[in-house]
């Protein structure tokens, strides 16, 4: 079973339509973890949550329980109330009363949890140890990261959450964590195995989304998709591209956030630069398929990095164009060949390194990026994570905490 945020596609439609977030990552990894699983021929059933952010970020105050089926899977969504503080109780309380049934009508043996929230966490170290069932969280953030815009209440709040999972962690059977970061900050000592991603090609792309220009589809394009905003480092990616000087050239964004204003103003003074666009996944790729460069500006210097791995990253490979990217302390060595790393993450380091790769012969751009799109689609597909996640599964049978059978210890040490 997988307790988390793995919601039908039209539901998040509807999220995304009234929330100030945009849950994409969460959605797309969610249902990677389901299609892996299947793929190594492990049956899969869903409890999930609404992803959305608290009220009145998102102004829908009760979210109802239901039922749901899609790609096969059949799933069951959680009811809650989206106000802080009772959203954790309701949810807490919902998945008590509902998960211990589904769980003995599934008769799962493995529960997964994705994210470290704390009501789902604690229905696993609480209940499910009880029934006999392996808990297993995939980590693919910190917990309760404290935000400079929290006052003084919500950081109380947060802190005390961060001990709960943090507790509750402690209590599970084994992680499947993002970064090795993330399993020796919040689960140390227990088995892990470390996947930044999972890969999912979309078979039909769309072409309905209206096209570029004729003018700019003669450019070459540098593209970013993701969070508009300056902790991602889109504005030195701006910066950067306005201190080149070819003409030809075209910055398109696509996306959210808070720098969506800014960068329209900047698209007034430099007519290179589009407009933002927000596009669902199957309009996206094609328009990532078809730039020059595709770049990952993210900052180095903050907090959250050495535990992230933006997911963008694979996504990008698997287009076949050359990637550019900051170092982040994140991302794996058997990334390194396939990507063009800015040598600091300020927008000179990040102009030197895009200007770089558009002087690359044509050929050597087309080996390089045909080799990233086999390198991801090869060992980050689901085929690949779903054998690495069964294979750990299967190896934490029969063990515990203090006493790792050697397939265990062999499982949290292999790479793809």
């Amino acid at each position: 079973m997988l307790l988390g945020f793995t919601v039908p596609d039209d539901l998040l439609v509807e999220i995304m339509k009234r929330d100030w977030v945009m849950p994409v990552q969460t959605h797309t990894f969610a249902w990677g973890l389901v299609r892996s699983l299947r793929a190594a021929d492990c049956p899969v059933h869903l409890l999930s949550a609404a992803p959305v952010s608290n009220w009145p970020g998102n102004r829908q105050l009760r979210f109802r329980s239901g039922s749901f089926r899609q790609d096969g899977v059949a799933g069951q969504l959680l009811g809650f109330v989206n106000v802080l503080g009772l959203k954790h109780l309701t949810r807490f309380a919902t998945v008590w009363r509902m998960g211990a049934r589904t769980l003995r009508e599934s008769r799962a043996d493995v529960l997964l949890v994705h994210g470290v929230h704390s009501p789902f966490l604690w229905f696993g170290a609480l209940r499910a140890r009880r029934l006999g069932v392996r808990v297993v969280p995939v980590l693919t953030d910190p917990p309760s990261v404290v935000l400079p815009t929290d006052g003084r209440l919500v950081r109380l709040l947060r802190r005390l959450d961060r001990a709960l999972v943090q507790m509750a962690l402690s209590r599970c059977s084994g992680v499947i964590a993002l970064t090795p970061a993330l399993a020796d900050d919040f689960a140390p000592g227990l088995p892990r195995l470390v996947m930044e991603g999972i890969f999912h090609a979309v078979p039909n792309p769309s072409t309905t989304v209206e096209e570029p220009t004729t003018a700019a589809r003669g450019a070459r394009e540098i593209v970013y998709a993701g969070g508009l905003s300056r902790s991602y480092g889109v504005d030195r990616l701006v910066a950067a591209f306005r201190g080149l000087p070819d003409c030809d050239l075209r910055l398109r964004v696509y996306g959210r956030g808070e720098l969506e204003r800014w960068i329209a103003g900047q698209a007034a003074e430099d007519p290179r630069i589009a407009l933002p666009e927000l596009l669902p996944r199957e309009a996206l790729l094609p328009r990532l398929a078809s730039a020059s460069v595709l770049v990952n500006p993210r900052p180095v210097g903050q907090d959250f990095v050495r535990w992230s791995f933006p997911s963008k990253l694979i996504e990008y490979l698997a287009t076949g164009v050359p990637v550019v990217t900051t170092r982040l302390t994140g991302i794996p060595a058997d990334y390194e060949p396939w990507l063009q790393f800015a040598d600091s993450d300020s927008a000179a380091g990040l102009r030197e390194a895009i200007d770089r790769v558009l002087r690359l012969p044509p050929e050597e751009g087309a080996r390089i990026g045909r080799g990233g799109a086999a390198f991801v689609r090869g060992t980050r597909g689901p085929s690949a994570q779903g054998r690495r996640m069964r294979s750990f599964l299967a190896a934490l049978a029969g063990s515990s905490h203090s006493e790792r059978s050697p397939e265990v210890v062999a499982a949290a040490a292999r790479t793809p």
